[in-house]
């Protein structure tokens, strides 16, 4: 990832596109592709498919599900929301309630917000970690950190090596298009139920969050399983452009439709 700073990244870059109406059509035929490939893989039977959503609050993580998942035979993808830890999570290691929801072979799983949460809120919130049991090593939070990176980057290879396609999106969005969010949510009696008070307070820990996303981003981007950094602002141009990565990533694999059993010249 080199030195990219997220202070700088523009979070409201369209690409190519000049109008909606442009991406709209492209981000359909990308699904139909989408759907293809997804059902292939599923017959392939030898490849599965992981996406990870991380971002902060409000960075669109529940629309790009929607997205995906509007691309997929219901009965081929799962979604996990993996939010606050139970008490009996908290006395595993980091992967344990993730990992028994990776996909199987020819099928698809999509995480929202994921492990990543330990290097990244937990790193803005260390005394989360009195919560974890850890041992003496808290103490040493650089090499804690260090630490799990390590162990991140050996279970996403573990992953790759056993087939799965391990894509990592982190959406990325403006302090000021957050706000607006926010304040939509306040505005629209649909949408007040997602209003919580907590994200209004995390808001004062914008910078530390976006450190925390950096180093997440430089120690986890592996050959393997790279992180595809999104411009969220605009919801459509997120949504083709994980489209594109998804269709594209897909399509790199050598799948193919396996051959009958059954002589199908003689079935009548």
């Amino acid at each position: 990832m080199g030195k990219l700073k997220l202070f700088e990244a523009d979070a409201a870059t369209t690409g190519k596109f000049e109008s909606k109406d442009e991406a709209l059509d492209e981000s359909k035929k990308l699904q139909e592709q989408l759907y293809d490939l997804l059902y292939l893989m599923f017959a392939h039977d030898k490849h599965s498919m992981l996406v990870i959503l991380q971002g902060i609050d409000t960075s669109g993580k529940d629309g790009v599900v929607r997205h995906l998942f509007a691309s997929a035979n219901p009965q081929g993808i799962r979604v996990f929301s993996f939010k606050k830890p139970s008490a009996e999570e908290l006395r595993h290691d980091i992967f344990w309630r993730c990992h028994k929801h990776t996909p199987e072979s020819g099928l698809a799983a999509i995480f929202n917000r994921s492990y990543y949460e330990e290097v990244t809120t937990v790193m803005v919130h260390p005394e989360l970690l009195k919560l974890q049991r850890i041992p003496e090593m808290s103490s040493d939070l650089k090499g804690l950190f260090k630490s799990r990176y390590e162990h991140i980057n050996a279970f996403e290879k573990m992953l790759s090596q056993r087939g799965t396609v391990v894509l990592k999106f982190f959406l990325h969005i403006s302090k000021v298009e957050q706000k607006e969010r926010l304040k939509a949510r306040l505005k629209d009696r649909k949408r007040n139920w997602k209003f919580s008070e907590a994200d209004v307070v995390e808001r004062k820990y914008w910078d530390k969050y976006m450190d925390s996303y950096e180093k997440m981003l430089k120690f986890t981007h592996t050959k393997h399983a790279p992180w595809h950094i999104v411009p969220a602002n605009t919801k459509w141009y997120r949504d083709y452009l994980i489209s594109k990565i998804t269709v594209e990533a897909l399509a790199k694999l050598k799948m193919s439709f396996p051959k009958s059993n059954h002589q199908m010249k003689s079935i009548r």
